[in-house]
């Protein structure tokens, strides 16, 4: 069967990806952040050798407009063009796919009572293409297949947090269901503190961004009944996103091996990284 052999919350900051592609590795302002990523880098690819990646994410009006905002749209298909954000696209590889694993997951879910939007085509913003390059080497290609999973965290009603780390579980399920063999890594995506908008325009919370790494490590079930009025009231409106890395969460088991934890506020959002393994 196939199994869950990692899992991982990490921000996906834009400001990043430009930053990432060129090479500001050592600048003062950067290296605290692309430091932090090199031992879980180093533990993908050595240790967790996952063959696939469920990656939990929000699309940011680039593949799905306002008009029509799935709350869990998962892909399945053999490969993700990048989605051109007015900046076109990063000199990164196609993103490859895994449909079999994907059916697979999608049919479970929906079979579970999780209504998921299946999508034969979509295209990946900035909230997936961010955190793959800093946590995987991709000369030559990726050597993980990705399945994309966007959680609309954009436009009110979303989904709960609850919910979210349900779905981790469901996840989970289908994963161990699936008849063939893989290794399979979850990383659930998404701001910390931050507000980029309105009166609060730059809010940052770091007391409340290590509260949540501390409690998304040993308990996931208090995170899990907050609800969005008050993450977005102790930490910003955006960071209303830190609910995707609840999927991650609850794909894990209750009690998880601390792998690797990372955190650096230089400007206006909190930057978080943690990495977990089944206990």
């Amino acid at each position: 069967m196939a199994k869950i052999v990692a899992g991982i919350g990490s921000s996906h900051v834009p400001s990043i990806g430009p930053a990432y592609d060129a090479k500001r590795f050592e600048e003062p302002d950067w290296k605290p952040l692309f430091d932090g990523y090199k031992p879980v880098k180093r533990w993908l690819a050595e240790e967790a050798r996952p063959d696939a990646i469920v990656f939990v994410y929000n699309d940011h009006g680039s593949d799905f407009a306002l008009d029509r905002v799935p709350t869990f749209a998962l892909g399945v298909c053999d490969e993700y063009q990048q989605a051109d954000e007015g900046f076109g696209s990063r000199p990164l590889p196609v993103v490859t796919g895994d449909a079999d694993l994907s059916w697979f997951i999608a049919k479970e879910l929906i079979y579970d009572e999780f209504d998921i939007t299946v999508c034969q085509e979509m295209k990946v913003d900035h909230g997936l293409m961010v955190p793959l390059p800093l946590l995987f080497s991709h000369q030559g290609g990726w050597p993980v297949a990705v399945i994309p999973l966007a959680v609309n965290v954009i436009q009110h009603p979303l989904p709960t947090a609850r919910r979210c780390f349900r779905l981790g579980q469901a996840i989970r399920k289908a994963v161990e269901a699936y008849p063939g063999r893989r290794r399979v890594a979850i990383v659930g995506t998404g701001g910390m503190s931050h507000q980029l908008h309105g009166e609060r325009f730059g809010h940052l919370n770091p007391e409340f961004d290590q509260h949540w790494l501390d409690l998304i490590e040993n308990d996931p079930e208090r995170l899990a009944n907050m609800n969005h009025r008050d993450i977005m009231a102790a930490a910003g409106a955006e960071a209303v996103e830190l609910i995707m890395w609840l999927v991650m969460r609850g794909a894990m088991t209750p009690k998880v091996r601390l792998v690797h934890r990372n955190y650096y506020a230089p400007m206006t959002t909190g930057m978080g990284l943690i990495a977990f393994q089944d206990a």
